[in-house]
């Protein structure tokens, strides 16, 4: 099916067009096939006249009092931890992990993993997240999830080392590799998933980046986080976790997706500099955590790459990626003490082309252009908290909420429209999320 949105206005994020107008976007299965600015309309119409017979397979979507953008792009989550939200607050990063979240996640089935996810794909559709990169366990319930709902997803089943079952995961992220990517009608990717610094020893971290140097593969790996794990990673080596990732040889020729990225030094950010790939920004799960605030700006200035992710909802508690937005933006003005830091444009850019150029997939998505996928939301702004709009980044940024997310559309599949989930049953998935959560966490 076509599609076409009507008298929107359009915010593309991409160069050509470095401010919103008035539009139209036709759609034509899973690309976007034009963009016409209002005063091209006429011309555009005559050019491309359809018969009777195609209209009828014509979706038109209503633009007027919208603003279409790209859909957002989470680069980093736990989708399953969404059954452990608001579980585990008010606690220390390491406290958190230890005393809550290892305890939970061990009790759960990989039925409780699709259910999960599934929860995190409604809360995301519904806040206008299109993309989203994803490291856990029992991958394949999450890939059977993105395939159901019509998602972009990355996938990557995360390593911990320090038992006997390294063989096991191991054999578990090759077996995702293989039979996942290019799933879903090409809306999956796949990446090798070493957890972090602190959880994968020299050896099975070399063992990693050889099988991903071997399959052409990105790395997705946390880094970071906490002043704990930089004081972990100097006592066992004698080196910052950047220092020891840069030393085993991670960033020489792999395309490597950092989280967090909070306890870097200048130092640290050097050995950083030229990498393929970059950072993922996750602005409310570490200020939940009491974390810190990432360098995000000083790692631009250095041209590296920055993209944003939500982190878990077992940390962050929201996968709103609007609050994420705005988070990113106010604590760089902040830590600078300097309003002119991170712009509302370039905080929009971490959650789109940033994002995308993370995951490998800014040549399909991460902007509105002629020829790239058609993952995109449509924002209703009529309402008290959006008007009136005087710049639109500037309200998009700093006011929207995901609740204002009035379509999603991925692969030019709509998956919400008027607010209304198409492709799952949003009854069925809080219902089973309701009793898995409370069996999870009984007792702990």
């Amino acid at each position: 099916m076509s599609i076409q949105i009507r008298n929107a206005t359009i915010v593309t994020m991409c160069s050509r067009y470095p401010e919103p107008f008035q539009g139209d976007i036709i759609i034509n299965k899973d690309r976007i096939e034009a963009i016409i600015p209002a005063q091209a309309n006429t011309e555009y119409a005559s050019e491309h006249a359809a018969a009777p017979e195609s209209e009828m397979e014509m979706q038109i979507i209503d633009g007027t009092g919208m603003a279409v953008m790209p859909g957002l792009i989470n680069a980093h989550q736990h989708t399953p931890m969404n059954l452990l939200k608001g579980f585990s607050d008010d606690l220390k990063l390491m406290d958190w992990l230890e005393q809550k979240m290892f305890p939970a996640e061990a009790r759960m089935t990989a039925e409780d993993i699709y259910w999960g996810s599934k929860l995190s794909m409604a809360e995301m559709i519904r806040s206008g997240t299109t993309t989203f990169a994803d490291m856990y366990i029992h991958m394949d319930q999450i890939a059977h999830a993105v395939t159901e709902t019509g998602m972009r997803a990355s996938l990557t089943r995360g390593l911990v080392f320090g038992d006997d079952r390294a063989d096991e995961r191991i054999r578990e992220a090759i077996d995702l590799v293989e039979r996942w990517q290019g799933g879903a009608d090409g809306r999956i990717t796949t990446m090798f998933g070493p957890h972090a610094p602190y959880t994968c020893p020299p050896q099975q971290l070399r063992e990693v980046i050889a099988l991903a140097e071997q399959y052409q593969h990105p790395i997705h790996i946390h880094l970071a986080e906490t002043v704990e794990e930089v004081s972990i990673i100097r006592e066992k080596y004698g080196q910052t976790p950047t220092e020891y990732l840069y030393q085993l040889g991670l960033f020489e020729q792999l395309h490597v997706m950092l989280a967090h990225g909070v306890h870097l030094n200048h130092r640290d950010i050097g050995y950083l500099r030229g990498m393929r790939g970059g950072i993922v920004h996750n602005p409310v799960s570490n200020l939940k955590l009491g974390c810190g605030i990432a360098p995000i700006v000083a790692l631009q200035q250095q041209g590296i790459t920055v993209g944003l992710g939500t982190d878990g909802a077992g940390s962050a508690t929201t996968l709103d990626m609007f609050a994420e937005i705005k988070a990113a933006a106010w604590l760089q003005k902040l830590d600078y003490g300097d309003p002119t830091r991170l712009s509302a444009y370039d905080a929009l850019q971490l959650a789109t082309i940033g994002s995308a150029r993370l995951l490998g997939l800014d040549h399909e998505t991460g902007t509105l252009e002629a020829g790239k996928k058609a993952d995109l939301i449509l924002i209703d702004l009529v309402k008290p908290h959006l008007q009136p709009v005087h710049h639109l980044y500037s309200t998009l940024a700093y006011a929207a909420v995901g609740g204002d997310v009035h379509t999603t559309i991925v692969n030019g599949q709509v998956l919400m429209r008027d607010r209304q989930l198409l492709t799952m049953d949003e009854s069925v998935v809080l219902t089973e999320a309701h009793t898995r959560a409370k069996r999870i966490v009984e007792g702990i």
